[in-house]
């Protein structure tokens, strides 16, 4: 991976592939093609590029459903200088889902999956409270996603790319995934994209195994097909965790109504005292000053914010991001 492969953006071309990529990672160079307007050629040598250099990456994960895990959002204080270690220590754990290094009261923010067999003292006595480096934390339990899409840079595709609704959030019996399932998904983390035939052969399957399995999860929402890639790339400069105080008969009508934002890439809500939780993806400050003072702002039931900018992601949709791998692998 290129060291300065976040420190300059992508071309129009580029970013339209790569939008077409977070609408079906999976998707043929045709496809790809079709999708932007592009020569399949041109499609193929680009996106192969992008891929080699780390600067987008396409990988499977599982999507837990409802049953399996509880859902902790966590806010990070670090003592100097320990951001780095405590981020990389993060990233590691297979239960986390999500890592961010961001500014304001905390260091750090985390999406934690607690299975139900384990309790959450576990995780955060045990588990986040022993690594080196944090000072203290805030944990909120998930009540209810309403909100959590991979597609924020879809509307670079034009009017056609734009979805209608927000995609429904995946919940699904508790036990989705056999031995099997999870082998798969193993192989496909790493390269998100690789063939059913090279999987099936590195599993000692058959191919149509592979594929029937794959796409029989893919469509029951029980795995995610995840493409990364820093949003400043794309030409997006705010990526923003608000952290907001609802008036409790007003939190369901508030959370739809921020969910149908396009610039709005997850919300959920919180046992706590901010009562949800937004992520918000903008193309410049002066969007986000506007979603602040008019979104925000304009919107019946919202007391309070506070926020905090993301400044790097080290991991999202369990997947550790290529251009986040020197601060999660190095000494």
């Amino acid at each position: 991976m290129s060291r300065h492969a976040v420190a300059y953006p992508l071309d129009t071309t580029d970013r339209r592939i790569v939008a077409a990529l977070q609408v079906n990672g999976r998707a043929s160079w045709t496809e790809i093609a079709q999708l932007t307007g592009t020569s399949v050629t041109t499609v193929a040598r680009r996106a192969q590029q992008l891929l080699a250099d780390g600067r987008v990456k396409v990988a499977v994960a599982p999507q837990p459903g409802g049953g399996v895990a509880e859902l902790l959002i966590v806010r990070i204080r670090c003592v100097p200088g320990g951001q780095l270690p405590a981020a990389r220590a993060l990233a590691a754990m297979p239960e986390v889902r999500f890592v961010a290094l961001v500014t304001g009261g905390c260091d750090l923010v985390a999406e934690v999956l607690v299975p139900k067999r384990a309790g959450l003292h576990s995780v955060l006595l045990s588990g986040l409270q022993s690594i080196p480096g944090v000072r203290g934390s805030v944990a909120d339990l998930g009540l209810h996603t309403y909100k959590s899409t991979r597609e924020w840079s879809r509307h670079l595709l034009g009017p056609g790319g734009r979805p209608t609704t927000p995609p429904p959030v995946h919940d699904c019996p508790s036990v989705h995934l056999d031995k099997m399932d999870e082998r798969i998904v193993a192989a496909l983390r790493q390269d998100g994209r690789a063939s059913f035939q090279g999987v099936a052969h590195g599993l000692g399957v058959s191919e149509s195994t592979v594929r029937r399995r794959f796409e029989s999860l893919h469509h029951g929402g029980c795995l995610q097909v995840v493409t990364l890639v820093p949003a400043a790339a794309l030409g997006f400069e705010a990526e923003i965790l608000f952290w907001l105080s609802v008036a409790p008969a007003r939190l369901d009508t508030v959370a739809r109504e921020l969910a149908e934002l396009d610039g709005v890439r997850q919300v959920a809500a919180t046992l706590g005292q901010e009562s949800l939780m937004c992520e918000v993806i903008l193309p410049t400050y002066a969007d986000l000053f506007r979603f602040t003072t008019q979104t925000l702002g304009g919107i019946e039931g919202i007391r309070a914010w506070t926020a905090s900018v993301e400044l790097l992601t080290v991991k999202r949709g369990f997947v550790i991001t290529p251009w986040a791998a020197q601060v999660v692998t190095g000494p």
